[in-house]
């Protein structure tokens, strides 16, 4: 196959997956048309390569002026730690937020006490996110209609979020820009970068920041985009039925997704959820993010402007709507900001325009309540970023992995990592190129050849967001194949090179996932069916009715559709994902005309029910049984049929999208930056993270002896220990739900939960009482679930002949054929937490999936993936 046909290959089986490397093979392929109508014959690869701009990321910057803003820039760089555009910062108030309901809380504290500003970086916004839930209790708290009350109170608004490649990606941010700019004049939304035909051409990367600033002086920074999908709680349900009560859903509309059987779908229309929520477990959604109070928030606005005023300059020069910004730093006061020898700084104070901080200090000014006055915390912080001349206008700087690759070396006994990704290389050779992988083997090897006691412990999911067939040449499969080769496989994995050096690699890192059950209200005979006669309404019609609800009373437009589809599953042999190989049966279901039909199907559907049974006594989730909930799964109820009871039982992975790694119980780096090429060589990805070292010290043990831990790592650490083994209390959301420490913001702390006997169990990493606690859990759990519902990947299957054969016909997530409900329940009930092993050997007998021309430098599709 030639080269030129290969990419046409790849083109045509691109996946529709949640995420975002996708969509720019498109823009290879194209610009690779390009070149191929301006000559007799295609282009070399490296040829290929330099058009994409694969080979030089700061290609523009050659003017004289141009280069000494640069040895400008890079000369503030190299003065900081990590090489980094920001210093370090001390008495920050720096709090942890696990799961999207706690941090959407806070942000909608945040965001609702605006005064003055609003900054907000994104790579995916939607409007009609709710911020708090059930949205039925907290109907003025979606996203749009916060900044629409800000806005009318005079609060300038500033939205950057980044612009896909439509034909690829579902994210819809013109539907984004378009429903912000229609609430307020106020409001302005940016979409950056453009594409094919602009002056600046950007196929591959994405702004994948998550930022929001208010006033100066509070911030948002971590793993979580306010966006469909993310907020979710530390239960992570996987249903969300409730057939006699509407009001109690929590995912409405497109909110309720599973990206195994379906991407998000025409995503600016709200009702259109396209999977059926009686048969189909929604994708539970993991992260962390910070809030933020202190003297780091003027790095974190340093950064925002910095963006805004780039894209003003490259895309939006002449319009009026989008005005310059000026740093808020004030330099007479601290003149050793490192701000002071900005290159733009004058010009931008000129011409910007400029908010109030409230850190630096004149000698008439004071802070006005409601603002926190200084000191505002015990946190030492420093931000750090992945930006270059395409996202940021400068060049290349890559403090992100700086940061990852100095805590490893610096580290004493115990590295803990969460990501959404885990794609790294052991050596400078080869496609990949970022060196984390590297610096923990240099640190493992060390530790062993120490005889010192060291664990890593890495927390990935089991699957990436992508749909398509694992056994195509799709995403799936590379970003699979790259993290195989990562850990242990292809010649020089972190495995291997552990065991070159003469030591057991399990002894010192080893691989986990998370993964959910839950149990979907519907007995679809003894209760849907007949509520459906009784009414004349059938359930999807009252799923999109309820979506139609809480659109409002201005949803249908011209461009409005009359009719969605619902997608009911069918049952499929595809256990890592549902590709077009599974036929689709898709149910026609209307939208009401108007808000008052919408609650009129609602109000019969739930009426349907009179004649048959209350509904008070069942639980429309069960998920709450793997924390420490007052009663056991064994306690449930169920009013329908046994036989209906068994097919509402499902499971599916924990998603992880967190970006954290923990070290020694000291330091955190936490941010957008995926454990990739594309977020760790600065030349991809736009991302930020801060490093944050707490100065408030508390009295613990370390491998059994007496230590000092920092507050901030080692309470998020036990937090997240704590939810993946199930020590924690469930999160039951209901209309009488409590507002707890966990959901305000920055300053306000954590309640000291150190005294507890459950962060007692987990306090000491290296205890071989925590250790056997974590891999016990963590292989009972998969063994659970690999007898119920045999998940894939699996270590019981090593080549593909045994994946056909190991893989049931069952509808996604649903209980194997074969197995009995007493026996489904029995074992269920002795679920703790999330926690899974890692089953590394899947497919470890087919070396093509790890080995070929694609890791010799010859596929120049490869980078968009890793």
């Amino acid at each position: 196959m030639s080269l030129f046909n290969k990419i046409l290959d790849y083109a045509d089986r691109l996946p529709e997956g949640i995420e975002r490397a996708r969509d720019q093979v498109i823009g290879a392929l194209l610009r690779w048309l390009w070149c191929v109508r301006s000559r007799s014959h295609p282009p070399s690869l490296a040829s290929l390569h330099e058009k994409i701009g694969l080979l030089d990321a700061d290609r523009r910057h050659d003017t004289p002026q141009e280069k000494m803003n640069d040895e400008i820039r890079a000369q503030i760089n190299a003065s900081h730690r990590f090489e980094s555009f920001a210093d370090q910062r001390t008495d920050n108030a720096i709090k942890w937020h696990v799961d999207g309901h706690d941090y959407m809380w806070a942000v909608s504290e945040l965001l609702d006490n605006a005064r003055e500003v609003i900054f907000i970086l994104d790579w995916w916004l939607t409007p009609e996110l709710y911020l708090r839930r059930p949205p039925a209790k907290y109907p003025q708290w979606r996203l749009d209609k916060v900044l629409q009350r800000k806005a009318q109170q005079g609060v300038k608004i500033y939205v950057i979020v980044y612009k896909e490649v439509t034909q690829t990606m579902s994210m819809n941010s013109k539907h984004t820009k378009a429903a912000l700019e229609a609430l307020h004049p106020n409001i302005a939304c940016m979409r950056h970068p453009d594409h094919i035909g602009s002056k600046d051409t950007v196929e591959f990367w994405s702004h994948h920041e998550k930022v929001v600033v208010v006033d100066n002086h509070f911030a948002c920074i971590g793993g979580l985009d306010l966006c469909f999908g993310r907020w979710d709680t530390h239960n992570h349900p996987l249903a969300d039925v409730h057939p006699t009560d509407f009001s109690l859903t929590l995912f409405p509309g497109q909110d309720y997704n599973n990206a195994r059987v379906l991407d998000f779908q025409d995503v600016s229309n709200y009702v259109s959820n396209a999977i059926s929520i009686l048969e189909t477990p929604r994708m539970p959604w993991h992260d962390v993010h910070m809030t933020i109070c202190g003297t780091v928030v003027l790095d974190i606005c340093q950064h925002f402007v910095e963006r805004w005023n780039e894209i003003k300059n490259r895309k939006y020069k002449q319009d009026d709507r989008f005005e310059w910004l000026a740093f808020p730093h004030n330099v007479s006061v601290n003149p050793n900001e490192a701000v002071v020898h900005h290159p733009c700084r004058e010009k931008w104070h000129q011409v910007g325009r400029s908010f109030r901080q409230r850190f630096h200090l004149g000698d008439y000014d004071e802070v006005e309540p409601p603002f926190p006055p200084f000191p505002h915390g015990t946190c030492r912080v420093q931000a750090v970023r992945s930006v270059c001349d395409w996202s940021h206008g400068v060049l290349t700087e890559h403090s992100i992995q700086n940061a990852y690759i100095q805590l490893i070396r610096e580290s004493s006994h115990f590295i803990y990592i969460e990501n959404q990704f885990f794609i790294s290389s052991t050596r400078e050779e080869g496609p990949i190129k970022n060196q984390i992988a590297h610096a923990l083997v240099e640190r493992i090897v060390q530790a062993a050849r120490d005889g010192q006691k060291f664990k890593v412990v890495v927390v990935i999911p089991e699957l990436p967001g992508f749909a398509g067939n694992i056994k195509d040449e799709t995403a799936l499969k590379t970003i699979m194949a790259a993290q195989y080769r990562t850990i242990n496989r292809g010649g020089h994995s972190i495995y291997e090179e552990i065991r070159k050096a003469g030591y057991e690699p399990m002894d010192y890192i080893r691989f986990y996932h998370l993964r959910s059950y839950d149990r979907i209200n519907a007995p679809l005979e003894t209760l849907i069916s007949q509520m459906e006669r009784n009414s004349d309404v059938t359930f999807h019609e009252a799923q999109i009715a309820l979506a139609r609800q809480w659109e409002g009373t201005n949803y249908l437009t011209q461009d409005a559709p009359r009719d969605v589809f619902i997608k009911v599953p069918q049952a499929t042999n595809e256990g890592i994902v549902v590709s077009n190989q599974t036929p689709v049966k898709r149910e026609k279901v209307p939208v009401p005309v108007s808000y008052d039909a919408a609650v009129d199907v609602i109000r019969r559907f739930e009426a349907g029910s009179g004649s048959i049974r209350g509904d008070e006594n069942v639980a429309d989730s069960v998920s709450q049984h793997a924390l420490q909930d007052k009663t056991s799964l064994l306690d449930e109820m169920w009013m329908g049929s046994e036989e209906e009871e068994l097919n509402s039982y499902v499971s599916e992975l924990l998603y992880i999208h967190s970006k954290v790694m923990i070290v020694d119980d000291r330091r955190v780096i936490m941010g957008s930056a995926n454990l990739n090429d594309r977020s760790q060589k600065g030349d991809g990805d736009s991302e930020i993270a801060l490093v944050v070292e707490d100065e408030d010290m508390i009295r613990t043990t370390m491998d059994g002896r007496p230590y000092m831990a920092a507050r901030f790592a080692a309470t998020l650490r036990r937090q997240l220990f704590r939810e993946h083994l199930g020590l924690i209390p469930p999160q039951n959301v209901s209309f009488v739900g409590e507002v707890t420490w966990a959901m305000k913001p920055a300053p306000d702390p954590h309640d000291d939960e150190t005294d507890l006997a459950e962060d007692e169990a987990v306090a000491d990493p290296l205890a071989e009482e925590t250790l056997n606690l974590w891999n016990g859990t963590a292989r009972k759990n998969r063994e659970i679930f690999t007898e119920l519902f045999r998940p894939v990947p699996t270590n019981l299957v090593q080549t593909w002949s045994a994946y056909e054969n190991y893989v049931p016909k069952v509808k996604t997530g649903h209980v194997v054929p074969g197995i009995g409900l007493r026996r489904v329940k029995e074992r269920l009930a002795q679920v703790k937490g999330s926690l899974v092993e890692a089953p590394i050997d899947f497919l470890k007998d087919e070396k093509d999936l790890v080995e070929g021309v694609d890791w010799l430098g010859l596929n120049p599709t490869l980078p968009i993936y890793i």
